[in-house]
């Protein structure tokens, strides 16, 4: 068996004030990047997160109605410990989220109402360094989050949030 090849990532950049967090469910941060985004609040940093789900479907021996609340209370409970007031839910269905133009709207005017410079989510690709198979709730919410960082600077996608009082925002730097 061979050994997977590591690569070294470049630091993050430091001259930011504000990020958005765009995840699929509640504990995708906590297993990905809660750590640093505590550290960034420490700093006097500005973090939100969007959840595109309630991880209702996430807990086989508890039914989504019961689910949903739970989870919903834990994730707020983890931001806090790290800092994160804002949590935002879109309500999307969990374990069905689908990328399209819905998902990305969505996305969009979280980006417009937070105007983050760095924006944060998971996994987008299909596999998880080619060893596992990704979840397609995260593929989903990793490609649509992608494509909604320039969506939010466009006026002329999605001008319905123009007229809400949510004007683009072009300043999504990382």
């Amino acid at each position: 068996m061979t050994e997977p090849t590591i690569t070294q990532l470049e630091p993050m950049p430091g001259d930011w004030r504000r990020a958005l967090a765009v995840v699929a469910h509640p504990d995708d941060l906590e297993y990905g990047c809660s750590a640093a985004i505590a550290s960034w609040t420490d700093e006097g940093r500005e973090v939100a997160y969007v959840l595109a789900t309630r991880g209702e479907a996430g807990i086989d021996t508890l039914a989504p109605a019961e689910c949903a609340p739970l989870r919903e209370r834990e994730q707020r409970a983890s931001a806090a410990v790290v800092g994160v007031s804002e949590v935002e839910f879109l309500d999307h269905r969990d374990g069905v989220v689908e990328y399209g133009t819905a998902l990305r709207r969505d996305i969009a005017a979280a980006i417009r109402r937070h105007r983050p410079e760095l924006v944060i989510t998971m996994n987008h690709r299909d596999t998880w360094g080619g060893v596992a198979w990704n979840t397609p709730d995260h593929v989903a919410v990793g490609r649509a989050t992608l494509d909604a960082a320039a969506d939010a600077g466009n006026r002329w996608i999605f001008p319905e949030l123009t007229e809400q009082g949510l004007a683009p925002w072009n300043g999504v730097r990382w």
